[in-house]
């Protein structure tokens, strides 16, 4: 068995910075260690974290009572056919190295989401995406633990329920444990076309062209780190996780009402009729522009929807505080409810 640690801060394991102790800590090297971990811990009847990147994830001040299992397991397995390669990454890889691999290699489907900070195992429960494109386009299966039939299984991408920033995984929180993914990508040296304005403004060219794999990852990592949000030491905006509340989907009579207060507000028209706005707008709007404190936490100087903690200083209320005086602000003004990204432990927003 792993060793188990008891008493580690977990504020160091997050990009925040925040965090108190865990009861137990043990680090999984491998999917075999990941399960039997879990496995003992549930039979055990002992709550269980499963802490990768750390890079979306809000830890209680309390810490965590129960174990904590970093995931660290190795490992990309490739197999190409027709064009196409099927790339399987063990959770615990790093996934910007991963973006950075198929780079290199001319495998074209996630260049746009080069610069994300976290590991392999944390993108299908969030469907992590960016700049137009999101891994529920690329991924065919994913490996998982059931915490409840205590089986490995191998789900389709049908079983895993994306949606926006959204899947069945995180419907059922802490019920599978991601082994390993599994992306399909193109034997391609170009993008995908490129979906996203702001993307095709800093590349220069028209929504659906497609550039070099290599011109297209730099233009997103210039990008981020333009917002803040490449991890970087010497950049105190990057103490965070990342775009704190999702943009809001609203339904057309929700939409309608929003215009009756704000006409031609920002928004993106959806194919079944809803509507999504700008969460960065909606919270420089209501009067949290960029820089905007509460004590240690402040909105990023570059980004308003990344809540940070500048000086390593602040505690995870002094954060969620400065989060709720933005989300009850965005309400009163627009009345709309933002929802949090990062997934909060021990605590509440």
């Amino acid at each position: 068995m792993t060793e188990r640690v008891a008493g580690v801060r977990l504020a160091p394991y997050t990009t925040l910075g925040l965090g108190g102790p865990a009861r137990a800590f043990a680090e999984a090297g491998s999917a075999e260690e990941i399960v039997e971990l879990v496995a003992a811990a549930d039979a055990a009847g002992e709550p269980v974290l499963v802490l990768g990147g750390g890079s979306n994830l809000v830890v209680a001040d309390e810490g965590f009572d129960g174990l904590v299992v970093r995931v660290a397991s190795k490992g990309v397995r490739t197999e190409a056919h027709d064009g196409r390669v099927r790339v399987t990454a063990q959770a615990g890889e790093d996934w910007d190295a991963l973006v950075a691999l198929a780079v290199a290699e001319g495998w074209s489907g996630v260049e746009c989401l080069s610069g994300i900070p976290g590991l392999v195992g944390s993108t299908p429960i969030q469907n992590v995406g960016a700049y137009g494109q999101d891994v529920s386009q690329t991924i065919t299966g994913v490996r998982v633990h059931d915490r409840r039939t205590g089986e490995v299984r191998d789900l389709e991408a049908a079983e895993c329920g994306f949606a926006y920033r959204d899947s069945a995984f995180k419907g059922e929180p802490g019920r599978h444990v991601v082994l390993a993914v599994t992306y399909e990508l193109a034997a391609d040296d170009l993008s995908g076309p490129v979906a996203y304005k702001e993307l095709a403004g800093r590349l220069g060219v028209e929504l659906g062209e497609r550039v070099p794999l290599g011109q297209a990852r730099e233009a997103v990592l210039a990008l981020r780190a333009g917002k803040g949000m490449v991890l970087d030491p010497a950049d105190p905006d990057t103490h965070s996780a990342g775009s704190f509340f999702t943009n809001p989907v609203l339904t057309a009579d929700q939409a309608a009402r929003l215009d009756l207060r704000v006409p031609g507000f920002p928004r993106w028209d959806t194919p079944d009729g809803s509507v999504k706005v700008p969460a960065a707008w909606l919270i420089e709007n209501a009067g949290f522009p960029k820089g905007y404190r509460r004590g240690p936490a402040r909105i990023s100087t570059k980004h308003t929807l990344a809540m940070t903690n500048p000086e390593l200083t602040a505690t995870t209320e002094e954060l969620l505080d400065l989060a709720r005086e933005v989300r009850d602000g965005v309400l009163e003004k627009f009345g709309v409810t933002l929802v949090n990204e990062p997934v909060v432990v021990g605590t509440a927003l």
